[in-house]
């Protein structure tokens, strides 16, 4: 048996990019490099960021953003990575660009007032925060 046979931590099933890229290895003939397409990156984005790789599944999804501008689940997954790998400044810009484009897009609202909470500016934040209520039925606290 080989000894590298542990070298790779069990995460309750096969990791993302190298199940991925195993899916291909051989589609264009031997030899011949694989063009992932933006849906077959989309996929490996989200398998990453459901993984918990957070700036793996951001850098997959600058291209897909940068590919498909007009669609908002890959924008909105990419600053949920963002976020979640501490890219605050980057996810707030994400979904400023979303809610302008989309206003009703209530996620997008909830997840600006909470990048802004994380960044301490609280203020700011409230308005984002009380619109994201509005949106799902939910009557403030105060009022």
């Amino acid at each position: 048996m080989n000894d590298t046979f542990h070298d790779y931590p069990a995460t309750g099933g096969v990791a993302p990019d190298r199940w991925a890229s195993a899916l291909h290895l051989f589609d264009n003939g031997p030899g011949v490099p694989y063009e992932e397409t933006t849906a077959e990156r989309w996929e490996r984005a989200r398998l990453l960021f459901d993984a918990k790789d957070y700036a793996g599944a951001a850098r997959l999804l600058t291209a897909v953003v940068d590919e498909a501008p007009e669609q908002t689940g890959p924008r909105l997954l990419l600053a949920r990575a963002y976020y979640h790998s501490a890219q605050l400044r980057r996810a707030e810009e994400q979904l400023r660009r979303i809610v302008d484009r989309d206003p009703v897009e209530h996620y997008a609202h909830l997840m600006l007032g909470r990048t802004l909470e994380r960044q301490g500016r609280h203020e700011e934040a409230t308005p984002w925060l009380r619109m994201a209520a509005a949106f799902t039925g939910e009557l403030p606290a105060d009022g």
